[in-house]
């Protein structure tokens, strides 16, 4: 199969058909359960770190995805995939994700990638060191980052003054905790003086920036959503639609003609999950594998919209960028 093939199927989210052939010929089987799908670099990473590990989809392992459309549906797939008996499930989508495969199954491992969310305030694990039962994997925190995305922004749009803020409070599943939470996101970007429209679904997200354009509002910043993520290219469109400077946590939408982006490096992080998939598949414990944090943070800047926007991008921040997109 050529890469561009395989990268494909990977994009579409059709279940790989090694799943029911691998329990045939006795190989483990991941259970990979998200919201729609995960970005084709994002997969490309993942099965680096599993390859770290020996372990190659088609050859000695199997994949099985399943792909979420709503919340509804979060606790039914992850159901499917404990009856499918997987040696491991991937909760790619957050921590709702992790819950629904965590309260599914006490014996099979978990690894999840939560942004946002402490896992440990959430109740998902015991503690960071030691995260006990059956669940460990990465969390990104970008809440703390808010201001610091803030002011990259203000350096690329320094007249901006209305600065609006787009987030969605949907608190659903998150728990008691990842409420709380949101609550403390939203009272940060109280503080930093943005205004905050909220989005849940596709329709809302362009209700929120046809209501920021009747509002006259001259930059955004759009918070760390897996239901954004998911949409990163209606709202890399919409930004441009509205000749909107927009600054993103995660460089998918830059990649999709987004301005700018600060946040964790998900590229990493995702290898970082396989190669604890391999871990797991060779033998370790969940329990003995600490929650990692991810550190690495990356600056990522589309000098072709800028150009479009009429923005100067300064000396100084070119230099620093991780990335300049040319």
């Amino acid at each position: 199969m050529r890469r561009r093939d395989f990268l494909k199927l990977l994009a579409v989210g059709t279940a790989w058909p090694f799943a029911a052939a691998g329990q045939e010929r006795n190989i483990p089987v991941i259970g990979f359960l998200g919201l729609g799908t995960l970005d084709p670099k994002n997969l490309v990473q993942f099965h680096r770190g599993l390859n770290q590990w020996g372990f190659v989809e088609g050859q000695n392992l199997a994949i099985e995805y399943q792909w979420a459309t709503d919340g509804q549906q979060i606790s039914e797939l992850a159901a499917k995939l404990v009856q499918h008996r997987v040696a491991l499930i991937v909760a790619s989508g957050g921590m709702p994700f992790a819950k629904a495969a965590k309260e599914a199954t006490s014996t099979i491992p978990i690894l999840f990638s939560a942004v946002g969310i402490d896992p440990v305030e959430d109740g998902v694990v015991a503690s960071l060191s030691h995260p006990g039962g059956n669940v460990t994997g990465l969390s990104l925190l970008t809440a703390e980052l808010l201001s610091k995305r803030l002011e990259l922004l203000q350096k690329l749009v320094p007249a901006a003054s209305k600065i609006a803020y787009l987030m969605n409070d949907d608190s659903t599943g998150l728990g008691s905790n990842g409420a709380k939470q949101q609550d403390e996101e939203k009272q940060i970007a109280g503080e930093l003086g943005l205004r905050i429209y909220y989005a849940r679904n596709e329709s809302e997200i362009d209700t929120a920036f046809a209501a920021m354009a009747k509002d006259q509002t001259q930059a955004l910043l759009v918070a760390s959503d897996p239901v954004f993520g998911h949409r990163h290219t209606q709202i890399s469109a919409l930004s441009e639609h509205y000749h909107l400077p927009t600054g993103y946590t995660r460089r998918e939408y830059v990649d999709a003609g987004g301005l700018m982006s600060y946040g964790p490096s998900f590229t990493e992080a995702w290898r970082q999950i396989g190669e604890y998939a391999g871990r797991l598949l060779k033998g370790a414990r969940p329990q003995d594998l600490p929650v990692q944090l991810e550190n690495k943070y990356e600056l990522v800047v589309n000098m072709r919209t800028a150009k479009t926007l009429g923005l100067t991008v300064p000396p100084l921040l070119h230099a620093i960028a991780d990335e300049v997109i040319e």
